[in-house]
């Protein structure tokens, strides 16, 4: 019940995912992504541990293709999985067990590769690595995985309507540089945007406070003059 993007900015080093659904809070249990390692998003009848695991083997110097074999390997149930992985030299693996759910599909490219199931149509991921490949590399990650997640909405998406989605970005810290989320929407695609558009001007802001608290600006709330 799932479209989503795993990418590498290649300026800049950053991981990223964004994640659509038509259940609710899909980012919560699909979306992993760890600095200097790599992303992983996993889905379907979804595992979350398969996202830390893959995380760790990404870490340990796995390729994408090793990660992901690993896992498929060790999954008791990996028939009923959907597994993508990007790792840190950009190289991308997806896999689709047997038993995911209705019309599914991959496709990749350097430094993306998008997943779904339950699609409108066989042409959503390959439109969606298109549209992420067409993106000005210059434009901050983030923005790029939203504009990704739009292009699949737009080339017809899931069998039915979407309610949920998520982005989620890594830097050089332990913490996400952008963790955002829209739990359940009618239209959580667009409100996702809207989203990136509150958090991005302000996001480094708060890594400044994490790392420099001296230096770092002030919230410009009452009580903070």
């Amino acid at each position: 019940m799932t479209f989503s993007v795993v990418a590498r900015c290649a300026r800049t080093g950053q991981f990223g995912i964004a994640v659509s659904s038509s259940s609710p809070a899909v980012a919560s249990r699909c979306a992993f992504a760890r600095a200097g390692a790599g992303a992983v998003a996993t889905q379907n009848i979804t595992d979350p541990s398969l996202g830390p695991a893959g995380l760790d083997l990404l870490e340990r110097g796995a390729t994408a293709e090793e990660c992901v074999a690993i896992l498929v390997r060790r999954s008791e149930f990996a028939a009923y999985r959907q597994i993508s992985a990007i790792d840190d030299t950009g190289l991308t693996a997806v896999w689709s067990g047997e038993k995911t759910l209705g019309l599914y599909t991959t496709a990749t490219g350097h430094n993306v590769a998008c997943a779904g199931n339950l699609l409108a149509n066989d042409t959503v991921p390959a439109a969606m690595v298109e549209a992420f490949l067409a993106t000005d590399t210059t434009m901050e990650l983030g923005q790029r995985l939203v504009t990704t997640l739009a292009a699949g909405l737009k080339a017809g998406g899931e069998a039915g309507p979407v309610r949920s989605a998520g982005m989620l970005v890594v830097d050089t810290h332990s913490w996400p540089l952008a963790d955002l989320r829209v739990d359940w929407h009618d239209t959580p695609i667009a409100q996702l945007q809207d989203l990136w558009d509150l958090w991005q001007p302000q996001m480094r802001d708060y890594t400044l406070r994490s790392v420099n608290p001296v230096e770092s600006p002030s919230y410009g709330v009452p009580g903070d003059e």
